[in-house]
């Protein structure tokens, strides 16, 4: 055994401890598995710096493996000779048992001995095999742990399973504290729980298999979403430019107005300056005349040329000009001004519906599960309150507008154009457009209907086309004192279940989903709604006859 140690030490990976595989020398003289060696330096490549895991010396650039032949020679010959069986020199490594019989290194065991509660290697365990003494001893595949297959208040095997308290226990418990309960051997127990294992490995590999074509579908998608992306940008980049290039066109065109109505009222005016400078060229000549009639001392000088000189001058009948800058200019500007106020709001609502369109075509929705049990549902709740300008006046608000009440006399609300005027009806304030909301209603009396609704839904008509549920506008649940009702676009949909005084309301938006569950320890599915919302939904109510409705405080 001596011998055979030393040749397993001298022979022997230092990495994965066994005999040498395509043995090769690397440059500081030590040998190793041709492939445990490139596994280590596989894992250092991005570094750069290969080292060696017994002496730490490094290398660069990587060394180039060569087989060692000598050396795989001697280790073939001392395989044939028998000096190292494969299986008895093998130390035990992480995860191996090792042998109880071995001192300093240990092997790896080969055999469990279940009397001796020892494990062996091929050497110790011959007389396991030979000897008279332990031919009653129960030899097993090796296994780790003995100790905790063993009977602690009998020191015995555990080789018997109680199906009663569900433990494993050995052949004296079946007699004494387990005598009346359901056991069988382990081996027979084993055998159903294999068939239950076997199930659940077919359940997993399935969902694996599920995930991956999940992953694929996933990739697919996100390259498609990457490929329209880019196409979807360029041609928006497209669009863009020629609308900048349509935009500086009408820039370039109104200068060129206001330039050409500049030049024109320019023109007019300078030609109106110049034959006002002719005029007043003409009377300073003919003031001049006047002037030196006046100083002459020739009567008749005088008398002979006053008839002509003194005559007034006929005034020229010119168009008269007045330019005013500020009331041309300012004009201008306003209306410049009220086209980019128009074109503002209209990108503003175009681009609404973008969103809008975008949401709804949305190539993958990454969303969280649907929500289980009551307190996955509290995780979406929202706050709500009822607008007093939406109640009809038989409907009283309470509870800081958190109930309402149906009453015989009539509520001083003041005319709002919100308010219905014929049907019971109130909505909430608050519009929800989030990816998910929830909230619940409590309700007594004999009827209340619970539901959505666009803000468009008609507020004055007498006719049940305005209320919940009966339109393309809204979506609701009916609840009487002995039954359900579903409704939308003035279709119906009846439901047996149990009535609850509580009922919960599930929003998911962008899914399209409505459903109304009813509330108690657990939560009940009544109905669901599955359609594609369009525009914000308010949460309303329908309360008739005595009853009263309150939204719950969920926070």
């Amino acid at each position: 055994m001596a011998s055979n140690l030393w040749s397993q030490e001298q022979f022997s990976c230092s990495v994965c401890l066994e005999l040498l595989k395509d043995p090769v020398t690397i440059p500081c003289g030590h040998s190793y598995c041709m492939g445990c060696i490139k596994n280590c330096w596989d894992q250092t490549d991005h570094t750069g710096v290969y080292s060696c895991p017994q002496c730490r010396e490094t290398f660069t650039p990587r060394p180039v493996l060569r087989r060692n032949t000598m050396l795989a020679e001697v280790v073939e010959k001392l395989k044939k000779t028998g000096l190292n069986p494969p299986h008895a020199q093998s130390y035990a490594g992480p995860g191996d048992v090792p042998c109880d019989f071995c001192t300093g290194r240990k092997f790896k065991a080969l055999k469990s001995c279940s009397t001796c509660l020892a494990s062996y290697c091929e050497t110790p365990v011959k007389p396991h095999y030979e000897g008279a003494a332990f031919k009653r001893h129960k030899l097993i595949n090796a296994i780790g742990n003995l100790e905790q297959k063993i009977c602690a208040e009998h020191q015995k095997v555990l080789e018997v399973f109680c199906r009663t308290d569900q433990t494993c226990i050995c052949l004296l418990c079946t007699q004494d504290e387990h005598k009346s309960h359901d056991t069988v051997s382990a081996k027979k127990e084993r055998t159903g729980k294999q068939k239950q294992l076997g199930e659940t490995q077919t359940e997993i590999q399935q969902r694996i298999q599920e995930r991956l074509k999940e992953v694929e579908e996933l990739k697919l998608a996100v390259e498609s979403l990457k490929r329209s992306a880019c196409i979807e940008i360029k041609e928006s980049k497209k669009i863009f430019t020629e609308l900048i290039r349509s935009i500086e066109k009408i820039h370039t065109e109104f200068i060129e107005l206001i330039g050409a109505n500049e030049k024109a009222s320019v023109n007019q005016a300078e030609g109106r300056m110049k034959k006002l400078e002719q005029e007043i060229a003409e009377l300073r000549r003919r003031n001049a005349e006047l002037k030196q009639l006046s100083e002459t001392e020739d009567h008749i000088h005088f008398l002979q040329n006053f008839q002509s000189i003194c005559a007034t001058p006929e005034a020229g009948d010119l168009p008269s000009v007045t330019v005013n800058t500020d009331i041309f200019f300012g004009a201008v500007r306003k209306a410049v001004s009220e086209v980019k106020y128009h074109i503002e709001d209209f990108c503003k609502g175009e681009l609404v519906k973008i969103n809008a369109r975008v949401n709804e075509v949305a190539v993958y929705s990454l969303q969280a599960p649907e929500p289980r049990n009551r307190a996955e549902f509290l995780k979406y709740s929202c706050q709500l309150t009822l607008d007093p300008n939406t109640a009809h006046r038989k409907l009283c608000l309470s509870e800081e507008n958190r109930k309402v009440t149906w009453r015989r006399e009539t509520q001083p609300y003041p005319d709002h154009a919100d308010r219905f005027v014929c049907l019971p009806q109130v909505l909430c304030r608050e519009g929800l457009c989030r990816t998910r909301c929830y909230w619940e209603i409590e309700r007594s009396g004999t009827l209340a209907e619970i539901g959505v609704t666009y803000k468009g839904i008609s507020r004055k008509g007498g006719d049940v086309s305005c209320l919940l549920g009966y339109n393309d506008k809204s979506w609701s649940l009916d609840c009487s004192c002995s039954s359900y009702t579903a409704w939308h676009n003035n279709n119906h949909t009846a439901i047996t279940a149990p009535c609850s005084p509580r009922i919960g309301v599930y929003l998911d938006f962008n899914a399209g989903t409505l459903s109304f569950y009813g509330v108690s320890d657990t939560m009940t599915l009544l109905h669901r709604f599955q359609t594609t919302f369009t525009e914000p939904l308010y949460p309303g109510l329908f309360v008739f006859s005595d009853s009263s409705v309150t939204i719950c405080q969920l926070n």
